[in-house]
């Protein structure tokens, strides 16, 4: 067994109607064990909360810290979409101007994002620093030097994990790239299914395809790790169980929480294993689409799992079929696993991810506005990702191409 590490947030409460009855309580005890000085009397410090378009959980939240705390708060919502670098550039310039000293997001993984990177801005130069500084890719990739901002991360949808990694991905032009350092990982973090009720139907369908992918693909990437294979294996098995309930029958409490759970472990785990093709192509795919991330990953998703079978039954098992063997081995477990038998095969595993894609109504990426001329610059771009690097199999330009052809 190789050698590995693991991290994780400062700390997880998972819980239903944690938010209701026990955020304001676990926010104001994480202030004052950080030192953060936010009691409205004595100092004027603030937290920020960052939240999406609706008022829905923010409103709720301002509310209930100034009431039982007297703590008083500023909102920024992010625009619709997915994270942008001028998103978090504007954030972290309100948060300076309302000295904010601690950084609650409640949302989607827009919010999430978006906080994580502002809590790191606060305290690494502010609205004075160039954020640029700090991304991957496009920037100079820095390590930040001081820790941030004690961060609370409380999601209301069950799909990226953000909330449990050390990242902040943001669309910065045409891709979407991080901004990473394991003090970004969040000191708090709140999970509460029954936020995750009345989503709509395609935020709950491509939410949850994410989940699963990045349950899937920790569990079949080059550098799994004992930890991560178990989380990963768990989520894939709630996921799998779930997420068509979740779509046919919205209230159903015990499918929500089993989908927060497998967000959760799919954050864990893509956090300490690597991820794959899905979500190398998927950054670019982004930049280029402005499209829901769990709907490119799902349009992607079989695709990717038939190329790499067939490539680790050919060409890897020509070159070295121990490999080989090993990834088609964590496939058929895979397979096992969603189909819920001992004797699944990988073409099963396919067809049962076509079938819920189908079902989840998500399209093929030409419907997003995916063009054959994009192919070439996509497949240039996503080869740089850091999760390409995981995949299983080391993919070739041409079947790079092919892969996502196939998925228009």
């Amino acid at each position: 067994m190789n050698p590995f590490e693991f991290t994780t947030a400062s700390r997880t409460v998972f819980e239903i109607d944690a938010f209701e009855t026990r955020a304001v309580k676990l926010i104001t005890d994480l202030a004052k064990q950080e030192n953060a000085t936010i009691d409205s009397d004595a100092h004027p410090g603030k937290v920020l909360i960052v939240c999406g378009e609706s008022e829905r959980f923010s409103a709720p939240l301002k509310k209930k810290l100034k009431e039982e705390a007297n703590v008083e708060s500023v909102v920024f919502h992010c625009p619709k979409g997915e994270p942008t670098v001028q998103s978090a550039i504007d954030c972290t310039k309100l948060a300076s101007e309302s000295m904010c000293e601690l950084v609650v997001a409640v949302g989607g993984g827009t919010a999430v994002d978006t906080g994580k990177c502002v809590a790191a801005m606060l305290t690494n130069g502010g609205a004075e620093r160039d954020i640029y500084d700090f991304l991957e890719v496009v920037g100079k990739a820095m390590p930040i030097e001081k820790r941030p901002r004690p961060f609370v991360a409380i999601p209301t949808t069950a799909g990226p994990g953000a909330e449990l990694t050390k990242n902040s991905v943001l669309e910065a032009g045409d891709r979407k790239v991080s901004m990473r350092h394991p003090l970004m990982l969040p000191d708090l973090v709140i999970v509460d299914p029954k936020l995750t009720v009345q989503m709509p139907r395609d935020v709950t369908a491509h939410t949850g395809l994410d989940a699963l992918t990045q349950c899937i693909e920790p569990y079949v990437c080059n550098s799994p790790n004992p930890v991560t294979d178990s989380l990963s294996m768990s989520g894939i098995k709630l996921g799998a169980k779930s997420l068509r309930r979740c779509l046919e029958q919205p209230e159903d409490i015990n499918a929500r929480t089993d989908m927060a759970l497998c967000a959760m472990y799919g954050g864990m785990a893509l956090a300490n294993a690597k991820l794959g093709a899905v979500h190398g192509f998927s950054g670019t795919l982004g930049g280029l689409l402005h499209a829901p991330h769990g709907a490119i990953c799902a349009a992607l998703l079989p695709h990717c799992v038939k190329m790499n079978v067939k490539l680790l039954e050919t060409r890897v098992m020509d070159e070295n079929p121990q490999s080989a063997k090993e990834g088609l081995r964590r496939y058929e477990e895979v397979a096992n696993a969603c189909l819920g038998k001992d004797d699944a095969t990988v073409a099963e595993l396919v067809k049962w991810i076509e079938d819920l894609v189908s079902f989840c109504g998500v399209p093929k990426l030409s419907t997003f506005g995916m063009k054959d001329e994009d192919v070439s610059e996509s497949v240039s771009k996503s080869m740089q990702s850091s999760s390409m690097k995981g995949n299983p199999v080391a993919l070739t330009v041409e079947e790079l191409e092919e892969m996502l052809r196939n998925a228009m």
